[in-house]
Order: C-alpha cells, then sequence, then structure tokens
C-alpha cells in the first residue's frame, strides 16, 4: 500500500459508548483510514480499523475512552503519522463562550468542562478524547470543533425560554442547539447540489439519526434550530423525548417514585421511538415491524414523522418562507419510507414526493426527492469529519 500523503487530518468523534476516527485529507476527503470502536467502557469493548479494503479488529486492553484513543494511536503507522497536521475533535456542547473552533490547550479544556454538566452523556468523553490525543500526539495541535458553535448565531427570540430572567442571567438557560457540524456541512453541500449561492437559499435541514434535529438556516446562517439547553428538546429521537410538557415530570414522579434525575434519565434513555413502541430505538428495525402489523411500530414511526414535519413548518416561520427541506443522518440518508413520511404532511407547502427518485434515495437527481419546483426535497449525505478537518488544518496553519 502506498504511503499516507502529507497534509492529513486525523479526526476524532468520541461518543457517549463508541469513538469514530478518521485520517483524511481535509481538500478532497479522501479516507487513508478510518475506525470504529464500540461498547467503550466495557469488558466487551471492540475496535475496527480498516484501510482501503482491509479491516482488523482488536480488543484494547483499556476500554475508557481515553485507553481506546491511545489503543488507535498506537495502531498508526509511521506514515500516517508522519503525514498529520493536526487532530479534530467534534464537542458536542460548548456553551455560551464557544462560537468557533479553537485550539485546545489547557484552559480550553478547564472552559469545556465547565459546561459538561449540560451534555454530561457526551462532553466527558470529548474531553478524554482530547486529553489522550495530547498526551498521545502532544506535538500536533489539537483543534475543538463545537456543535453548538453554529447556532450561535441564533437571536435572542430564537435563543431566550420565557423563563425568569435570572435563570438566562445567571445560570445560561437558552437554547443553544446541537448537530451544527452536520447543519453547516450540509446547508452548504445543498447549494451546490441545487447550483443557488448558499446566501440567497432559506434552508431547513433535518438531521435524523439517533439524535434528531432541524435548523432554519438563512443565507448561511442558523436562525433557530429545535435543539435547545441540552440535546434532549426538540424532535422525536432514538430515545429521547424531545418535546414534551415540563408539568408531566411533576405529575408522573411522585406516582412512580422517581426523583427529577431519575425522570430526566428515562427521557433520554427510554423515551423517544424506543419508549413509543416498547420495542427498538432502531428505525430499520421499527419498520420491519410495522410491515409485519406491529401497531405500536407504526405508531412510532408516525409521531416520528409528523413531529419532523411539524418542525418544518415552524422553522419556516424563521426564515420567512422555504426554499428547500434538506434531509440527512442516518435515517434521513437511508430511510425513504421515512422521508415520504414526512413529506406527506408537507404539501401545504407545495412539496410532491418523487417515489422513483426517493426510493433511490436521489442517487441520479443530483439528491432531489420531490418532484415540485419550489419548494424541494433533497438528501444529502452529511460529512462531519471532512468539517471538522478543515477547520483543524485551517486553525493549525494559521
Amino acid at each position: 500500500m502506498s504511503e499516507a500523503p502529507e497534509g492529513r487530518v486525523l479526526a476524532l468523534n468520541c461518543g457517549s459508548s463508541s469513538v469514530k476516527l478518521a485520517l483524511l485529507d481535509p481538500r478532497t476527503g479522501e479516507r487513508s483510514l478510518t475506525a470504529l470502536a464500540e461498547r467503550v467502557g466495557s469488558d466487551s469493548a471492540t475496535v475496527t480499523v480498516r484501510r482501503g479494503g482491509f479491516a482488523s479488529v482488536s480488543s484494547p486492553d483499556d476500554s475508557s475512552h481515553r485507553g481506546v484513543v491511545e489503543h488507535l494511536v498506537d495502531d498508526l503507522r509511521d506514515a500516517e503519522r508522519d503525514s498529520l497536521v493536526g487532530v479534530g475533535h467534534r464537542v458536542v456542547h460548548g456553551g455560551p463562550d464557544f462560537r468557533e473552533s479553537v485550539v485546545v490547550d489547557d484552559l480550553i479544556v478547564r472552559r469545556i468542562a465547565a459546561v459538561s454538566e449540560l451534555a454530561p452523556l457526551q462532553v466527558p468523553g470529548n474531553l478524554a478524547g482530547i486529553e489522550a490525543a495530547r498526551s498521545a500526539l502532544g506535538h500536533l495541535p489539537s483543534v475543538a470543533v463545537f456543535d453548538t458553535a453554529f447556532h450561535a448565531t441564533l437571536p435572542p427570540i430564537a435563543y431566550r425560554y420565557a423563563v425568569p430572567a435570572s435563570w438566562y442571567e445567571q445560570h445560561g438557560v437558552r437554547r443553544y442547539g446541537f448537530h451544527g457540524i452536520s447543519h453547516r456541512y450540509v446547508s452548504a453541500r445543498a447549494a451546490e447540489l441545487m447550483g443557488v449561492p448558499l446566501s440567497d437559499l432559506r434552508l431547513v435541514t433535518l438531521h435524523l439519526g439517533n439524535g434528531c434535529s432541524g435548523a432554519a438556516i438563512k443565507g448561511g446562517i442558523s436562525v433557530d434550530t429545535t435543539m435547545g439547553l441540552t440535546p434532549l428538546e426538540g424532535l422525536v429521537m432514538g430515545t429521547r423525548s424531545g418535546d414534551i410538557d415540563a408539568g408531566a415530570l411533576g405529575y408522573v414522579g411522585p406516582r412512580l417514585g422517581l426523583e427529577l434525575s431519575e425522570l430526566v434519565d428515562e427521557l433520554n434513555r427510554n423515551s423517544g421511538l424506543l419508549g413509543l413502541s416498547e420495542l427498538s430505538n432502531d428505525m430499520r428495525t421499527l419498520t420491519d415491524a410495522a410491515r409485519d402489523g406491529s401497531a405500536a411500530a407504526g405508531l412510532a414511526i408516525d409521531v416520528f414523522c409528523y413531529r419532523a414535519a411539524k418542525a418544518v413548518g415552524s422553522l419556516s416561520v424563521a426564515l420567512g418562507g422555504l426554499d428547500a427541506v434538506v434531509l440527512t443522518g442516518g435515517i434521513g440518508e437511508h430511510s425513504a419510507d421515512v422521508r415520504a413520511g414526512i413529506l406527506a404532511h408537507l404539501g401545504g407547502f407545495g412539496l410532491e414526493i418523487d417515489p422513483v427518485a426517493n426510493a433511490e434515495h436521489g442517487a441520479s437527481t443530483g439528491g432531489r426527492i420531490s418532484r415540485s419546483e419550489h419548494p424541494i426535497a433533497l438528501v444529502v449525505p452529511t460529512d462531519e469529519e471532512l468539517v471538522i478537518a478543515r477547520d483543524t488544518e485551517t486553525l493549525a496553519s494559521g
């Protein structure tokens, strides 16, 4: 195999129980290596590394986030190490201060740690990956790329909650939004596919995976989004409830004998598609079950689609109109049934699905899955790692 060319970035995404890694060219997006660690933190953790058509599977001696990242770094070949210009890290929450990507130092680490309670399932893993990379590859700059940064442009009418002002002024209770790296990428890519300057477009982007969010993007700027202070608010997700009447917690807590923290945990881990169906959080499993006659699975899918369509309507208010709906993420890119279910509710906008194009995920139509001329619906595969790599290269060279 040929040696890895110079000017590569190592993009790291440390989730709550997984670690994704890619070695890629920030100019072309070409990957020379990808890796996925699953069941991180457990005795059954595994690491799969792929180079071209070859894959290897191993078990790390230390299954913690830090141990897994060190295991992956140790697996790099000399040519791959020599090609690196920096390490980029996805960081889920940047709080109110981080409005753009930054080179990491000790102060930055402390500032990220200070907001970790706003995303307790994700940020500790993000930090563990940063610390491991700085320890193993300390001669290279590490760059933090924040999911919340893209939404730092939200106006007060979008980010303020109607709660006592002191909650915001003293404790930072406001809408931050998430999946910003994905929303940023697919909005720019949609403009390219449409052949229209991003500055002229009003887009609603729907990132639909195990976590889901929508964003209103006007002229390339995020002006509203569905996730809030934490990644729990907004659309129905795999295990997260999305929007719910806060009064329900006070009502059901005493009846179930649960404390507030336990109720929030239920909303994060046992709700959403899983809670509605009592079967699975995986849309593929639910789609198969619904076809086999499961009413609960069918209801979960219908609620998911309806709530996503409602979000398109509300986000269009922030845009003053709508030029395109962009669908991305694992479900948005791969589930023709879900896309059809969402667009079925949006006929009032003039959106009409093209069943043939939708069935092939827009592969032969430049992503377009609608018959309507305006607005249109597009499937755009996301590439968060490419955004991370490009920000990292820019800051590492700057």
